[in-house]
Parts: structure tokens; C-alpha cells; sequence
């Protein structure tokens, strides 16, 4: 068992770190933001607002001014939070290090690839409408480096992943037709294999059965990625029509179908139920 003693104060009010909006109420909170989100830090980081909350809310006043030095003259992000982190302790050496080497990498992105990396994060959060949002922004910012206002317009293989990406948020909202045209024009930009099945997957589910078979006629070439795909399919079908929540939607279906009244009572008392759960 491993017991780690908290440095310094539990904040009465958070620090919010503002390239992840996530509220910390500790230090330990602060490492771990670090840790997990390297890739997505910049030098926004190295604010006065964060010392003044370490010094004031969690007292470390000491870790504040070793800090300053590097907010003033504008040091390597690496390096401020690698101070942080080797201060509190949160986390072994090896540790350290492997965050170390992630910040430093991270510093390489433009400012597109780091927008990506922060929008991308938003979508394994399952937070997808704000993601559509960001995928969007970086379209438009591609757009405008690609007519000379702004920065470099990014490779097809980068343009590519923001398109699949987006792809990838409207399939978590269940809206497989915007999906597919989503990983189709990923798949013009490359070619990629990956991206031809992503875009036959979501034609899959947003197709009927027979508009599906005649849209498969039309891609002859793409054999193989079809076969794979709908034994894929079948297999995680049967996978689900194996489970609880299949069956008894299952059997709610036959009871509809046998007993109208019976299936009405039914349901108010799954919503009784559901209800009294919610209120705990």
C-alpha cells in the first residue's frame, strides 16, 4: 500500500489551468494535470496567477519563489514544471523524466498541431460538440495559412487527421452521415487505408442494409477493407446480442408486441425506478 503525504495546502479556491479549463484545489492536482496533459501545456503556464495561488492558497511560498525566475524571464516550460513536480514529490523520478521528455517534445508543435492535440483531447472526453467547435477553428485557421494570412498551411497527412478526428466526435454523437463524409475526405487527402474503413464503418451504420450493398457496388477496389469490415461487424454484433442490456431490450421489444398494456405498466415502473436511483 502507498501512502503519499499532500505538500502544502488544500486551496480554498482552485487555480484554473486555462489550455485544459480544469480547476486544481492542490499541488498534487497541479502534477497530476501536468503529467497527464504534457502535450497540451504551453507557456501560458508560466503565469503570476499560478504563483500567487501556490504562495496564498497553498502556502508554499518557497516553490512560488523558486518559480519566479523562470515566469519573468520567460524560461522553458519543461523546465517550471519539472520544478513543480520535483518539489511536490507527487511522483518517482522516472516519472519525471518521461514528462520532462513530453513537455520538451510538445514545444516543438506549431500552433495548429498544439490546437489539434487540445481539440483531440476534448473528443476522449467524449466532450464532442465542443470538439466539433475546435475542429472547425482549425479548418478555417488551415484555410487562412493556406491563402498566405497566418501560418503555414499544414501537410495533407495533418489536414487528414483533423478530418478523421472530426469524423471520430460525430460518430460519438451518433451522426454517422456527417461521420462518413468526415473520413471520406480524410481518405481523399491520403489514401489511407484506415480512413477508407472508417468511412465504409459509418456508411454502415447510416445505411440501410440494401442502400449499403449498392453503395459497396460502386467501390469495387475497396474488396478486402468490405469483407473485413462486415466480419468485424457480425462478430460485435454477436458479441452485443449476447448481452444483458440486449436481452432485455430484447424482451421489452416481444412484450410490446404481445401485451401493449403490460409493457405501458412495465415501462412506468422502470421509470419509478430510474427516478428513486437518480434522487440517491
Amino acid at each position: 500500500m502507498r501512502i503519499s503525504v499532500c505538500v502544502g495546502n488544500y486551496a480554498k479556491v482552485p487555480y484554473r489551468i486555462p489550455e485544459l479549463e480544469v480547476n486544481v484545489f492542490s499541488v498534487e492536482e497541479l502534477c497530476y494535470c501536468i503529467k497527464e496533459n504534457a502535450f497540451l501545456l504551453d507557456l501560458s503556464l508560466l503565469d503570476d496567477g499560478l504563483l500567487n495561488w501556490i504562495e496564498r492558497e497553498c502556502g508554499l511560498r518557497d516553490l512560488a519563489q523558486r518559480l519566479h525566475p523562470l515566469v519573468h524571464r520567460r524560461g522553458m516550460l519543461s523546465e517550471f514544471a519539472v520544478t513543480i513536480l520535483r518539489y511536490v514529490g507527487f511522483y518517482d523520478e522516472e516519472t519525471v523524466g518521461e514528462t520532462e521528455r513530453a513537455l520538451k517534445q510538445g514545444a516543438g508543435l506549431n500552433g495548429l498541431e498544439r490546437r489539434k492535440n487540445q481539440v483531440d483531447y476534448l473528443v476522449r472526453k467524449k466532450k464532442y460538440k465542443p470538439a466539433l467547435r475546435g475542429y472547425d477553428e482549425l479548418l478555417r485557421n488551415w484555410q487562412q495559412g493556406a491563402e498566405g494570412e497566418g501560418e503555414s498551411p499544414a501537410a495533407p497527412e495533418f489536414l487528414a487527421r483533423i478530418w478523421h478526428n472530426k469524423g471520430v466526435a460525430y460518430a460519438g454523437l451518433m451522426l454517422y452521415g456527417e461521420a462518413a463524409e468526415c473520413f471520406g475526405r480524410a481518405y481523399e487527402l491520403t489514401g489511407s487505408g484506415d480512413y477508407c474503413t472508417a468511412f465504409l464503418a459509418a456508411k454502415r451504420m447510416f445505411l440501410s442494409g440494401e442502400a449499403y450493398v449498392a453503395l459497396t457496388g460502386d467501390y469495387g477496389e475497396w474488396h478486402s477493407q468490405i469483407l473485413e469490415l462486415e466480419k468485424q461487424y457480425n462478430a460485435i454484433t454477436g458479441e452485443w446480442e449476447q448481452q444483458p442490456d440486449y436481452l432485455r431490450l430484447y424482451n421489452r421489444r416481444e412484450l410490446r408486441s404481445r401485451d401493449r398494456q403490460k409493457y405501458q405498466e412495465e415501462n412506468e415502473r422502470l421509470v419509478k425506478a430510474l427516478k428513486s436511483s437518480y434522487r440517491m
